[in-house]
Order: structure tokens, then sequence, then C-alpha cells
């Protein structure tokens, strides 16, 4: 683990990390959040009886889309080329929560961990959106990153502690 922030030069001042002279490698990154929510909305959602739509579909695609576009988002992130983002469900019916999943990968010089976490949050934040009407009392998170593969720092995996 580097000992020092990468995004500050050795004055103090904030710049965009220079990867040019990085490797082209694969890169992985899988994230991962949860929205919180009273069982009846879930079932809505499941159902699809929201007066919004196919809610899981719609924040799958907002999510995707948040994925491709987080260089706009966070001031130092790199535009990167997005090989691929998914979003997974996965619903707790009886607990009232939707674990969402994102897996992003790209050929290149920076990781897309940022990509991934971005995705998640974008997705729990349609659910919101589309569900408060509803259910105000909704939560999002902890979203944290699962798994990062590829680049010099090598693989991680978060050890499992829930």
């Amino acid at each position: 683990m580097p000992d020092t922030l990468t995004h500050f030069d050795t004055h103090g001042a904030s710049h965009m990390v220079d990867v040019s002279a990085k490797e082209i490698t694969h890169r992985l990154a899988v994230a991962e959040g949860w929205v919180a929510m009273q069982p009846t909305t879930l079932r809505l959602i499941l159902n699809r009886q929201l007066a919004k739509g196919d809610v899981l579909e719609v924040a799958r695609l907002a999510g995707i889309m948040a994925s491709k576009r987080v260089d706009m988002l966070i001031p130092l992130c790199h535009a990167i080329a997005l090989d691929s983002a998914a979003i997974a469900f996965q619903t707790d019916e009886e607990h009232g929560r939707v674990h969402i999943q994102a897996t992003v990968k790209t050929s290149g010089r920076t990781g897309v961990e940022m990509e991934a976490l971005t995705a998640v949050a974008v997705t729990g934040l349609t659910i919101y959106d589309m569900c408060k009407a509803v259910d105000r009392a909704m939560e999002i998170g902890p979203i944290r990153l699962v798994e990062k593969a590829g680049g010099r720092s090598g693989h991680f995996i978060r050890q499992q502690t829930d």
C-alpha cells in the first residue's frame, strides 16, 4: 500500500495522476451496497406496482450510465473507456433489502474502482428516487469495494466481515 496520497504533488497541490508510463493491463473492480426499505416497498418493486415503472431495470441502467461518467463527477478521475459494466441485484424480502453489485472491466493504465463504486451509489440513489413517494425512510449503504484486480497494486479481495 502506498505511503503517500497520489493526487497531491510534493508541494501539496492537487493533480491528476500521470498514468502514461503505466502498463496496459486488464482491470476489474467489483463494488457492493444495499438499499434498506419497508418489506412492503420491496414487494411493490418486485411486483412492478410502482407508478414510475420497473424500478430495478431503471436503476440498473442508471448505474451503468454513471460508471461511464465518473470523470465528470469526481474531479481527479481519468476518463476511462470501459469494456463492460454490469449491475446485479439480490433481494431479501423478509428484511426489505436490495443488494446491489457492480462489476466493471477495462483494459487500461488505471483501475476502475471509482467506476464500480459510483455505479452502486447511483443505482441505490435511483431506487430511492423511484420509491420515495411510498417510503422516505429508505437507507442506502454501506457502499464498499469487494474486489480489485489488475495493475501494480495487485489483487484485492475484501475479507467478509458480515
